[in-house]
């Protein structure tokens, strides 16, 4: 693979995406890779994150300045001297044409409906896979990498989810009955309809689970109550 094409597949961006294409995916992965955002005793995890983002840095520094129009001087032609021959005609410049070999798509199987009942799914990243109706039950998705998956109608019963991260999942109609949520990070997620009932999310009064903009509409608590 080129260098240029691997820095479009840095940042998931087909060969050719615009400047505006480049900065946008460049703050998507930053946000989602950044080091802050993985648990401090997670030192491997922590260590791939900054690994990441100096690769993020490097793509979005590159493909920047290779957009960038460079400023070429002008220059003025001495004037011909009186009585002299015309200048020969300019011949076109020659086009070295080159045959462009794009990567390799990136493929993400689709995973709906699989059976992962107690598979051992810790720190592995599903990001952006659909996993709608899979079977989830008891499954290890301790410090796993979720963001943007889409889990709608899964059964997630009795899952470890602990410090899991969810930014922005799809969890409509969920079962996260007796789940452990405890540390997930939840923020964005669609919760509609999803059944929380017995799920761990509280050590005492403190509520440990990041809920911050989810949307809880018809969810059925951890206690019972349904979510207005």
């Amino acid at each position: 693979m080129r260098e240029l094409e691997r820095y479009y597949w840095v940042l998931d961006l087909e060969p050719g995406a615009t400047l505006e294409e480049v900065n946008q995916a460049y703050k998507d992965l930053a946000f989602i890779w950044h080091p802050d955002r993985i648990p401090h005793d997670n030192q491997r995890l922590k260590e791939k994150a900054q690994k990441k983002l100096q690769e993020i840095n490097e793509a979005r520094e590159k493909l920047r300045s290779l957009k960038t129009k460079r400023q070429i001087p002008h220059y003025s032609p001495s004037p011909a001297p009186k009585n002299s021959p015309p200048p020969p005609p300019k011949k076109p410049p020659t086009r070295t044409t080159y045959q462009h070999q794009p990567p390799p798509p990136k493929t993400n199987p689709d995973l709906s409906g699989k059976d992962f009942s107690h598979a051992n799914l810790s720190n592995k990243d599903l990001s952006g896979r659909n996993m709608s109706y899979a079977n989830l039950t008891g499954a290890n998705l301790s410090d796993t990498f979720m963001h943007k998956v889409i889990l709608r109608g899964a059964n997630l019963s009795e899952a470890n989810m602990f410090r899991a991260n969810l930014l922005l999942a799809d969890l409509r109609e969920a079962n996260l009955r007796n789940a452990n949520l405890i540390g997930a990070d939840l923020s964005g997620a669609d919760l509609r309809g999803a059944d929380l009932t017995g799920a761990r999310v509280r050590s005492g009064d403190r509520l440990l689970v990041k809920l911050i903009g989810a949307n809880l509409s018809g969810a059925i608590m951890p206690d019972g109550t349904v979510h207005a």
